[in-house]
């Protein structure tokens, strides 16, 4: 990840920077794979959301790791899971399930009650 301290207040900058990254992974396979891995190790209320191209140390997809919630959806995205573009790699910490467990907490709690009917 390029980070820049100090940017100027005016006047003009440029900066070219070239990364080179065969994609083996395409943005679809990160997304399943990020729904598998959710789904073993988080919950199965837990699907891959859309991937986005990210560069830093490496090239990945980051994948939003959304949580769903019957009969109300989608509720939102409780953390992301990085899949190198190249190998396929993740990394899913214990920490990080724990977190996004937390925030599927917190989204099911948030969530309103399903309304009722009367017949």
């Amino acid at each position: 990840m390029i980070e820049i301290e100090k940017l100027p207040t005016s006047g003009q900058v440029a900066i070219n920077i070239q990364v080179t990254a065969t994609i083996n992974v395409s943005a679809f396979s990160a997304q399943q794979k990020v729904t598998r891995l959710a789904a073993s190790h988080i919950s199965t209320h837990m699907h891959g959301g859309q991937p986005k191209l990210v560069v830093h140390d490496r090239v990945v997809w980051r994948v939003p790791v959304i949580f769903s919630m019957a009969p109300h959806g989608d509720r939102g995205a409780v953390g992301e899971i990085d899949v190198d573009v190249e190998t396929g790699a993740t990394q899913l910490s214990q920490e990080m399930i724990e977190g996004m467990k937390h925030r599927a907490k917190e989204l099911a709690l948030s969530s309103p009650s399903p309304a009722t009917t009367t017949g």
